[in-house]
């Protein structure tokens, strides 16, 4: 019959918060049904009353009629002619009261049964059903609560089957309950009608039947209306019958068909492999809120995917609500200490972290695959599934991801698919190839069958166990970090800038050249795809230090450095052109011995990436100034110096001078005359003690003054 809405019994298993509203509607349409009919009812009753009440009067007045012959009246007299004539009003009366004891009885049967029963039995058993469904929902709610609190930790096998079964059991409860509910209330749909129109119809029939004795025009006039609405309700009987055919056949393969889903845990990957295309999905999920300083929560709600919005809803809700934006945000999986099956999203300017638990591995997947293609803005295409389809086939042809540095020598093997695959690869990153790469091979930036480092471990292997043999050597106790012991410290605590940023690793490979202004771009594209094909979504997160000496990549927790890559090292650094929170940097790892490898480096910040460059950029300026001051302060102090020299030098050369003026002096007064001669010109002879004499009186004064 058209115009009758239905409950979708095929939705009953998803349990959705729209399938719950639209159950919320029919049971208010329910509720309105049965007050409506309470008050049908309690009219009916009245009439049904009050016609066994004029029938009862009506025989009563027959009887009295008859019974006045009996009567004794003291003034009456014998009247034959009122008398005869009340036998016949007695006679009219009593057929007439045999006609009002017909009409009661059939607006019993035709009028109130109809009617009560849809009351007593249809709108009861609407009722019981409805109070079944709340107990097998609630019980399903605690059994999946109970299941989803099961500790990572402790686990424990018989505690998880009895989680297990207490979920199926309760799940096919709930399932059963809530298919045999909707088909109740799309049936009360066909009832409501039927269970108005006969009740009037046998009334109406009752009531012509009651008045055709004396009105044949009124029982013609009402014939054909009577006929009409007897074929109509034969209909609706005849459909509802049909559509009750349908929806139990329906319940029937529903429930074949759904049996293995009861359970919560994977499903065989055989028959239900993780779909990585998905650019819409929807479902049960809990969410870790923040109840206190330290203290989260998790709820469980319902989760859709609406355009490039996360959107959740509860149940009695209407409309949902905005959890967070989708466009250009990073999700990855998590470890949490209480929870399995979780996963975190992060927004694009890393203010906002949601924290999900699903079900099972493979919803867990499904949900990353399909945030993933929605960040990459795959939805706004006419074909979006076929799209996120491409993108991921050309970029599993396109890169061949190695777990670390360890395993370079391994997967460096020819192949001829490498080549031809990466040039047909397409932009995953979401941006467009620039002019330069159309003209430049892609080739020419990164080697093909180039490995692809994950994770934070330090390519420089060999210096590193040189280093440990050198300190084993010395009987210096060797970092297991990479730290290069004392003096870096001192040396970041002397810089003049100190930047300190959030990052997340994603990877790291050795690129051809550093000219290039695209090789940033490229290595981008290739890490991200790499990453989404073989599902790694875990980064590693780490302090960025900027200082005028090098970079520092810094453990938030033990405050232990992993990298250092020293400032002069630092060839090139760019941030993406469409996701401002990827940046990356090439450097030449300094080892020494004409090394020329080029590695460029991939992270993603919370904060704007050209922030980060700038701040690299600053710190390379800074340095280059600071040199130039260095060599400036070693040049003056080298013309110091020679100056200092050309002034000793000019010292002794004027002492040189003294000295030699004072030997010519000397030696001017050894050649005077020993003995001058007196006042009458002879010659004054002294002996020779008294010479003596005289030298050492000289000598001990000049040890006097010397002394003095």
């Amino acid at each position: 019959m058209p115009g009758i809405e239905k409950l979708p019994i095929e939705e009953t298993l998803e349990d959705s918060p729209q399938t719950r509203s639209l159950l919320g509607v029919f049971e208010e349409d329910t509720a309105a049904i049965s007050n409506y009919c309470t008050q049908l009812y309690q009219a009916m009753q009245r009439i049904y009353d009050a016609q066994n009440e004029l029938s009862a009067a009506t025989h009563l007045t027959s009887r009295l009629l008859k019974e006045y012959d009996k009567q004794r009246f003291p003034l009456g007299g014998d009247d034959e002619v009122m008398s005869s004539t009340l036998q016949q009003f007695a006679k009219v009366i009593d057929e007439l009261s045999s006609c009002h004891a017909v009409l009661s009885t059939q607006l019993a049967d035709a009028m109130m049964f109809p009617i009560t029963q849809f009351k007593e039995r249809d709108l009861k058993e609407i009722l019981t059903l409805k109070e079944v469904f709340q107990i097998s929902s609630d019980d399903h709610d605690t059994a999946i609560n109970r299941y989803s609190r099961l500790s990572k930790r402790r686990d424990n096998d018989k505690l998880r089957a009895e989680a297990v079964e207490d979920v199926y059991t309760s799940r096919k409860k709930q399932h059963q309950t809530m298919m045999h509910y909707f088909c109740s209330l799309n049936t009360l749909q066909y009832k409501k009608k039927t269970a108005l129109l006969e009740p009037l119809l046998g009334y109406m029939q009752a009531q012509i039947s009651f008045f055709k004795l004396g009105s044949e025009n009124l029982t013609q006039q009402w014939e054909d209306f009577l006929g009409t609405i007897g074929t109509s309700v034969q209909n609706v009987r005849r459909e509802m019958e049909e559509e009750v055919g349908q929806m139990q056949q329906t319940i029937q393969d529903m429930e074949r068909s759904c049996d293995p889903l009861y359970a919560p845990c994977d499903p065989d990957p055989a028959h239900s492999p993780v779909c990585r295309n998905l650019t819409r999905k929807q479902g049960y999920l809990y969410i870790r809120n923040k109840t206190g300083l330290v203290s989260t929560s998790w709820e469980r709600q319902y989760f859709f995917t609406q355009g490039g919005n996360l959107m959740q809803q509860g149940r009695g809700e209407v409309a949902g609500g905005l959890v967070t934006d989708l466009d250009n945000c990073s999700v990855m999986a998590v470890d949490s200490d209480d929870r399995r099956f979780c996963f975190q999203v992060t927004s694009f300017d890393g203010k906002k972290v949601v924290t999900l638990q699903s079900e099972s591995r493979k919803d867990c997947e499904e949900w990353i695959s399909t945030i993933n293609n929605i960040s990459k803005r795959i939805y706004l295409s006419e074909n979006a599934e076929e799209l996120a389809a491409r993108v991921n086939q050309s970029a599993l042809e396109a890169v061949t991801p190695s777990p670390s540095f360890q395993q370079r020598h391994e997967s460096m093997r020819p192949s001829s698919k490498g080549r031809a695959g990466r040039a047909s690869s397409i932009s995953s990153v979401g941006s467009e190839p620039s002019p330069a790469l159309s003209v430049l091979s892609l080739d020419a930036l990164v080697a093909p069958e180039t490995p692809i480092q994950f994770d934070i471990i330090s390519p420089v292997s060999e210096e590193n166990s040189a280093q440990s043999k050198t300190a084993a050597q010395s009987g210096r106790r060797s970092n297991p970090f990479g730290e290069s012991g004392g003096g870096t410290s001192e040396d970041t605590e002397d810089s003049i800038l100190h930047q300190l940023f959030i990052v997340r690793f994603l990877g790291s490979m050795e690129v051809k050249t550093a000219e290039s202004a695209d090789v940033i771009s490229e290595t981008m594209r290739q890490i991200l795809a790499a990453r989404a094909i073989h599902n790694i979504f875990r980064m590693t997160e780490s302090h960025l230090l900027v200082t005028c000496d090098c970079l520092k990549l810094i453990d938030p927790q033990t405050q232990v450095t992993r990298l250092r890559f020293p400032l002069s090292t630092v060839l090139q650094c760019s941030s993406h052109q469409d996701n401002k929170r990827l940046f990356g940097f090439v450097l030449q790892p300094a080892g020494g011995r004409g090394d020329s490898r080029l590695v460029c480096y991939i992270f993603e910040s919370n904060n704007d990436g050209e922030k980060i460059c700038d701040s690299i950029g600053l710190a390379q300026q800074i340095a280059f100034h600071s040199e130039m001051d260095r060599k400036a302060d070693e040049k003056k102090k080298e013309q110091d110096k020679a100056k200092e020299k050309q002034q000793e030098e000019l010292s002794k050369q004027r002492q040189i001078e003294k000295d030699l003026e004072e030997q010519s002096r000397l030696i001017a007064a050894s050649s005077r005359p020993a003995n001058p001669p007196g006042s009458d010109g002879q010659f004054l002879v002294l002996s020779n003690s008294q010479s003596e004499d005289s030298d050492a009186g000289e000598e001990g004064k000049k040890r006097g003054e010397s002394e003095a």
